[in-house]
């Protein structure tokens, strides 16, 4: 799961390497030959049923993102705040229990995966976090949106009410 920040037009620097999958995002048969020949290209891990992987993906950011945006802090700043770092692992939880109910196996632990990346991109700033501080319409609507639970959709309502103060 790579993370960076856009430096310059045209200009991204990583902040964290990480793995990017590729495959389909429901259970229906790969078309093989494409995914691995898009795998081999790019060097991403090729996967018959990618929707573990996108939600172990998912549940990352929709549990640090949005917090980040509406805080202002760092991903490893938001961590570092015991009750923030509190509500990270219940937004995890909620959407854990959503998988769960689709019969989604994740492909890694979110919980290990945010403090992993805190402890080693303490500063990075999650994409949610720059695009507020650019005052751009962010990415909700495709994280906490798309996770049809009460504090997800309450996260989703916090950021439109803060898009909407832009204008």
């Amino acid at each position: 799961m790579a993370s960076g920040r856009v430096v310059a037009p045209g200009v991204i620097e990583r902040d964290a390497p990480g793995t990017t999958w590729i495959g389909p995002f429901e259970p229906r048969p790969a078309r093989e030959d494409e995914i691995a020949m898009l795998a081999g290209a790019t060097g991403a891990v090729a996967l018959e049923d990618a929707r573990g992987a996108q939600w172990t993906k998912l549940l990352f950011n929709a549990s640090t993102n949005p917090l980040a945006a509406l805080t202002g802090l760092a991903h490893g700043e938001l961590c570092d705040r015991p009750d923030l770092r509190a509500l990270v692992s219940v937004l995890i939880a909620e959407g854990r229990a959503i998988a769960d109910a689709r019969g989604i196996a994740l492909a890694g632990n979110p919980e290990e995966m945010v403090t992993r990346a805190a402890r080693e991109n303490h500063a990075h700033k999650p994409s949610m976090l720059q695009d507020v501080l650019a005052k751009r319409p962010t990415e909700v609507d495709a994280l906490n949106g798309a996770i049809d639970a009460p504090l997800h959709q309450a996260i989703t309502a916090l950021i439109h009410g803060l898009e909407a103060s832009w204008t």
